[in-house]
């Protein structure tokens, strides 16, 4: 638990900075109204529609590491994007011997740095704070993730930003 907490701290550290893909605001706000002075579990929990993710993150110890300075790029899952996992996954995953495995998925979900929707759109991909890295695709006039299409973006947090997907996308 603790290496691995060490270990995402060191990948996040050590990561080369995406200072050319990171937007710079000058409001206390992001696009989406919410107040950069919280954090992104914070902004997550506050939401409403991530109760899922925050109880995954408490599940793999990545509250704090995700309350750390950052900063963060999340593609977070809505609820009902967990509610499409086939059944029994998601119980599955929350159970203690399978921490690891939820850390892996979770991560998977973190870019390091702050990646806005129109940097991100300029990538073919973007290497993950778990070491892998996951397809970007232009859809329409929106952005998808490894299939999963991009429903809100730019939610700014003080540590970094969210963007909203519509389903739990995995690591190979």
């Amino acid at each position: 638990m603790k290496m691995m907490r060490i270990a995402i701290i060191s990948l996040i550290m050590i990561a080369l900075p995406m200072a050319a893909l990171a937007g710079s605001y000058g409001s206390s706000t992001g696009k989406s109204g919410y107040m950069k002075s919280k954090d992104i579990v914070d902004t997550a929990a506050s939401a409403g529609s991530f109760n899922t993710l925050v109880q995954a993150l408490q599940a793999a110890d990545l509250v704090d590491t995700l309350r750390g300075p950052g900063p963060f790029t999340v593609f977070a899952p809505t609820d009902e994007a967990f509610a499409k996992l086939p059944e029994g996954t998601l119980a599955d995953l929350l159970r203690p011997e399978n921490k690891d495995k939820l850390q892996s998925i979770l991560t998977y979900h973190v870019v390091p740095g702050k990646v806005m929707a129109k940097d991100a759109a300029m990538l073919n991909s973007a290497k993950t704070v778990n070491g892998q890295s996951f397809r970007i695709t232009k859809s329409g006039s929106g952005l998808m993730v490894d299939g999963a299409h991009v429903t809100q973006a730019d939610i700014m947090t003080r540590n970094g930003v969210i963007h909203v997907i519509d389903q739990v996308i995995l690591p190979n």
